[in-house]
């Protein structure tokens, strides 16, 4: 029997589809974009653009976003969550080792450039110049999801100089990938490599050598 009066349907149930509609066409409108900054970079992405691409009206456009920035810190914002999805998918996986760890998170770092369309271009939206709203930083957001984690699984906890040691580890890292994938669409091996070295070196001085969980020497150094 229904609660409501005469009969008449849940509000919520009735606009549920609505919102999942909303949904789709943000996400088809990203997926645009994504492909315009692909084809004719950030500096040239427009809502026309966007708009042709995804066979949509100008207005639909600005249904959901009112300017070309709006759309970039959109982009930018999903392309966020994504590689946080892509960083989290690998440390739900069991490590022996915090090497282990940091090459999957590096793995999942260097896939998410390779088949995230824009992500070369725009990452996650730090460079993007929106006057005196700075995006906020990247580096900061993922040395606390892997603190945490090297704190649950080996008891490593950091203090201020270890964090900040493992904050610098994922920035350097961050600028070494970058540069690799600049001129190359597979991210030149070369940078690839000199960006895990610098990180390891910077991960060491904040975890100490790795040392699997059942080793039986008492926390001496794995060689």
């Amino acid at each position: 029997m229904s609660d409501r009066p005469n009969g008449q349907p849940s509000v919520t149930v009735r606009h549920e589809p609505v919102q999942a509609r909303a949904a789709q066409r943000v996400e088809a409108l990203l997926d645009a974009a994504a492909a315009v900054v692909v084809e004719h970079g950030i500096e040239h992405l427009t809502t026309a653009l966007v708009a042709d691409r995804a066979g949509a009206s100008i207005g639909t456009v600005y249904r959901y976003f009112p300017d070309r920035v709006a759309v970039l810190v959109a982009l930018a914002e999903r392309n966020l969550e994504r590689m946080r999805h892509a960083v989290g998918r690998v440390l739900a996986q069991p490590h022996e080792i915090w090497t282990d760890a940091t090459d999957a998170v590096i793995g999942a770092m260097v896939d998410t450039f390779r088949e995230v369309p824009s992500f070369r271009s725009l990452r996650t939206g730090e460079g993007l110049d929106l006057g005196p709203v700075a995006r906020q930083e990247v580096a900061p957001l993922f040395a606390d999801v892997i603190a945490e984690y090297v704190a649950e699984r080996w008891g490593i906890e950091l203090d201020e100089e270890g964090r900040d040691g493992l904050v610098l580890a994922i920035g350097g890292l961050d600028a070494l990938v970058t540069y690799a994938f600049l001129h190359d669409p597979h991210g030149d091996p070369r940078y690839l490599a000199l960006g895990r070295t610098c990180a390891m070196q910077h991960l060491t001085a904040a975890f100490g050598d790795p040392v699997a969980p059942d080793d039986p020497r008492d926390g001496a150094p794995v060689t």
